[in-house]
């Protein structure tokens, strides 16, 4: 167990006896006079300077956001307002949010921080709040005429705290955007405010160490070319060893078909590989046209948790890649806020991909319009696609032992709006599928808790707070339906909610989507499977291989 991971009977009693607006007890101070708290389990370490350095960000050096002193560049606060009134400017997203709260509530018990943790400020309109009070304050009559009523602030090391405290606790999961009646995406709120502590040496290694390596080599990890092909040809000997079946991956082969991208994490985290492994035997299965980058070795972007000119940056190389290569259209993997850049963002960052197609199945035929723009396809649509026109040969009775639910991933359900093809896909390759409370999935999903750069190791207490509410909803399930595997489309859902499920609901697994997929694929010469991709046993294949109808 992690050290910075307290005992669930410890983290129960706090939730418990601490004063919170949810039970109706209420702190004696004011919210604005509430001090912030940082100890051991609840924040992230701040980034190395050589990290700092290599991506050329400001104010490099060695400290600790316990410290008193900070270490802050002279002229600070000039720094920071600038910076906000030229993101003011700039965005107009930015000073429309700031500015058309009516502060209703509505969304105030949306956020699964503030339900995991009862802290006010976890409130999206509080959240906002800790910035709007000061850009209320850069408006010297409206503070000389109404002065405290106007709920202006100086911007003080004690707000700056704030700042860092809640927008490093905020995942930028939108679910308080579904319920907001004037349309305020509060996750756009925290992307400027990181961008802008980024001016002054505020910020996470967690993220910005995956931004540099990302940057410098193609990947989070840092990965060098030779590796990350050596990586996946060990998953193709696993594949060999547990089917008998050689599966063909090319890596920077120029005029494929296809360029096929997907998170790091998918090669070279547990419990991603598995997934990575159903991937290859589906291309596998339908003969698909395909290489793999080791330039472009990460779906992922950790920009969108840094700053805009990043997230375009880190977006922009898997198109200059497919450029290079000559490929039709790309293919994603399994990936959250890839998703959500590629759908929201990339059209008005990076222009028209119009050196790629217009994306068709070379398998079926279907013509993806949705994608007209990106260019981009993601895989569960497309395996969605394959299945529906019975291009695939599946015996869902290799996922008996798994007893299934679906997390909805953040930014690809609430991001993009896919929300019924993985289901599709996860109920033709498995019997047994039971869905989690309706007011915690499909677009009212919650968040893993972790997401947007603060799954940590170092933040894991408060990780366990601000997942809760995914576990409390996976706990009835499992208690009704008796379910043991979580299912999910993201690459940091895969890593995030492990721990998160053997803290809150042991002997529940994590799995990807096509992992399942994987295991259910009947492969022509393969041998007889007992086996899943995790070398767990089948229910029922220990004797022999039954006829697949």
């Amino acid at each position: 167990m992690s050290k910075y991971l307290p005992k669930q009977a410890d983290l129960i009693r706090e939730m418990e006896e601490k004063p919170s607006p949810l039970k109706g007890d209420h702190a004696k101070q004011e919210w604005w006079e509430m001090p912030v708290e940082f100890r051991e389990g609840n924040f992230c370490f701040p980034a190395k300077p050589e990290v700092i350095e290599e991506l050329g960000f400001a104010n490099p050096r060695k400290w600790a956001v316990t410290d008193d002193d900070w270490q802050l560049p002279e002229g600070w606060q000039k720094t920071l307002m600038d910076g906000m009134r030229e993101r003011l400017k700039k965005y107009r997203s930015l000073k429309l949010y700031l500015d058309s709260c009516v502060r209703c509530g509505a969304c105030a018990d949306k956020c699964h921080f503030f339900l995991g943790t009862g802290d006010p400020k976890n409130m999206p309109v509080l959240r906002a709040e800790l910035v709007r009070s000061v850009y209320r304050g850069d408006f010297p009559m409206v503070e000389k005429i109404l002065k405290g009523f106007a709920g202006s602030r100086k911007l003080t090391k004690e707000v700056l705290r704030e700042w860092y405290m809640y927008f490093y606790q905020c995942t930028e999961c939108r679910r308080c955007s579904v319920f907001c009646p004037m349309g305020i995406d509060t996750a756009e709120i925290t992307i400027m405010v990181r961008e802008i502590l980024q001016l002054v040496g505020l910020n996470n290694n967690w993220i910005l160490a995956p931004v540099a390596n990302c940057n410098r080599t193609g990947n989070h990890l840092g990965i060098e070319p030779h590796t990350f092909v050596q990586n996946i040809e060990s998953l193709v000997d696993d594949i060999e060893e547990l089917t008998g079946v050689t599966v063909n991956p090319t890596f920077n082969r120029k005029g494929a078909e296809i360029l096929f991208i997907t998170p790091s994490g998918d090669v070279f985290g547990d419990p991603g590989v598995y997934t990575m492994m159903g991937y290859m035997l589906l291309f596998e299965h339908i003969g698909l046209d395909y290489t793999i980058s080791t330039y472009a070795s990460e779906g992922g972007n950790f920009g969108f948790f840094t700053s805009n000119d990043m997230m375009r940056k880190l977006n922009a190389k898997m198109y200059h890649e497919a450029e290079r290569l000559g490929v039709k259209w790309i293919l994603g993997g399994e990936c959250g806020h890839m998703w959500r850049v590629v759908h929201q963002y990339m059209s008005t960052m990076n222009g028209p991909a119009n050196f790629l197609e217009e994306p068709v199945s070379p398998i079926t035929g279907t013509k993806f319009s949705n994608a007209k723009a990106t260019k981009m396809v993601h895989i569960a649509e497309f395996t969605a696609d394959l299945i529906h026109n019975s291009k695939l040969k599946l015996d869902p009775r290799r996922n008996d032992h798994l007893r299934t639910t679906f997390h909805d991933s953040c930014n690809v359900a609430r991001g993009m709006g896919m929300f019924e093809e993985p289901r599709y896909v996860l109920r033709k390759v498995c019997n047994s599928f039971h869905e989690m409370p309706e007011n915690t999935i499909r677009e009212q999903t919650f968040c893993c808790g972790s997401g947007s750069g603060i799954n940590a190791e170092e933040n894991m207490a408060m990780r366990m707070k601000g997942g809760f509410p995914r576990a409390n909803a996976v706990h009835k399930v499992k208690e009704k339906h008796q379910v043991n595997s979580l299912v999910t489309i993201c690459a940091i859902d895969r890593a995030s909610l492990p721990p998160l499920m053997r803290y809150w609901n042991p002997g529940v697994s994590v799995y990807g989507l096509h992992e399942l997929v994987g295991n259910a694929l009947v492969m022509q010469g393969e041998k007889m499977r007992t086996e899943d991709l995790r070398e767990d046993p089948m229910t029922g294949f220990d004797d022999k291989e039954d006829d697949v109808d």
